[in-house]
């Protein structure tokens, strides 16, 4: 079964860029055999069907804590910072590179 994986970073700051970002990793984790999480992708849900951010919070560490690890992508964010600490007070491993990950899951 191919692992689950968790991308956390940056979002508030400029949105469209990051979500960009995060769907690009996401790309190259599919492409090494991974199932990648994308937290932003909520930015369309919403777009639709605005809730709060303390909603999307729960929402996320709800989704993270049945993941099998998180990839943390450079760049400044509160919120991937906290998504960092909820992982790893629950044993969720945290990597902080495509190529860190790819090593531990591989050998």
């Amino acid at each position: 079964m191919k692992q689950v994986v968790y991308i956390a970073g940056p979002y508030s700051s400029n949105p469209e860029a990051n979500v960009r970002k995060v769907m690009d990793v996401a790309d190259e984790l599919v492409r090494l055999g991974f199932t990648p999480y994308l937290p932003h992708l909520s930015h369309f849900w919403n777009r639709v069907s605005p809730k709060p951010y303390e909603f999307w919070l729960e929402y996320d560490l709800a989704i993270l804590a049945k993941c099998d690890c998180l990839l943390r992508i450079p760049g400044e964010s509160k919120g991937a910072d906290g998504e960092v600490e909820f992982a790893l007070r629950n044993w969720i491993p945290v990597y902080y590179s495509v190529e860190e990950l790819v090593r531990s899951w591989s050998g």
